[in-house]
């Protein structure tokens, strides 16, 4: 399984970080996770492209993690491409039909299919996905991608790749990620800020303190982490000992 960091940024975007997307891809098949604003036009530094791009897992609906939503469908209409699934949380469907409702010379370009998902287990374009349910101001799931097991062994975990979407850190969420080869985890301030809905680097140290993932990437940053990295780095390991980095926009991950 390969991931690539299209977008590491947040609401408020860097001149080089983008809203939130990441590529997933094993063998033939590819998914994209969101697609905030920006994108669009990473994904075009990809072998992929957008026109590879059928499915697009939500895992929630603020507008740093769908804005280029339809810009998508419109790019893959004017290539020739016919569909586009998109799949997410509760409220998916309610989502697209007003997006689709002002702007509303997209309807029936391409084959849309709506996908409403919850906590628990299921398979998206040939993915096999856990979800569990986050905490953020809007309903959000966190996703782990199982990778292959060409091997025929049934413990599975050690290959698998865990997003947090848009999380508080908590011991539910690092749970869920125990075992996994590579977490993205949301670490949107430095801890001298005062926020609810994010983590900082003290709560996401503390909540997997104990917890044994191969390599955790630091993604969905805002402006305020400028500057600050070594000592949010530092703040991580005075309590996890794990393997912790900075994801970049572009950055390309084999697990």
């Amino acid at each position: 399984m390969r991931v690539t960091f299209l977008g590491t940024g947040s609401a408020m975007p860097l001149p080089d970080r983008v809203q939130t997307g990441l590529l997933v891809e094993s063998d033939e098949r590819s998914l994209l996770v969101d697609c905030g604003s920006g994108v669009l036009n990473r994904l075009t530094n990809t072998d992929v492209g957008y026109e590879g791009i059928g499915t697009v897992l939500l895992t929630h609906h603020h507008l740093d993690h769908v804005s280029d939503l339809l810009a998508l469908l419109k790019a893959r209409w004017l290539a020739g491409e016919t569909h586009l699934e998109v799949v997410g949380p509760t409220g998916t469907k309610r989502l697209l039909d007003g997006l689709l409702d002002v702007h509303d010379y997209l309807q029936d370009r391409v084959e849309l299919r709506i996908r409403e998902v919850t906590a628990g287990s299921f398979e998206v374009a040939g993915f096999e996905i856990e979800a569990t349910e986050t905490r953020h101001s809007k309903d959000c799931l966190a996703y782990r991608f199982h990778g292959d097991n060409d091997a025929g062994d049934d413990d599975r975990s050690g290959g698998d790749f865990v997003f947090s979407g848009d999380s508080e850190a908590f011991e539910g969420l690092a749970n869920f990620a125990d075992g996994a080869a590579v977490l993205a985890h949301d670490c949107s301030f430095p801890d001298e800020v005062d926020v609810s809905n994010h983590p900082t680097p003290a709560q996401l140290g503390e909540a997997l303190a104990g917890y044994d993932i191969g390599r955790v990437y630091l993604t969905h940053l805002y402006p305020h982490t400028e500057g600050k990295h070594e000592e949010m780095l530092q703040s991580i390991g005075d309590r996890y000992d794990g393997d912790v980095r900075f994801a970049r926009d572009g950055l390309r991950i084999d697990i």
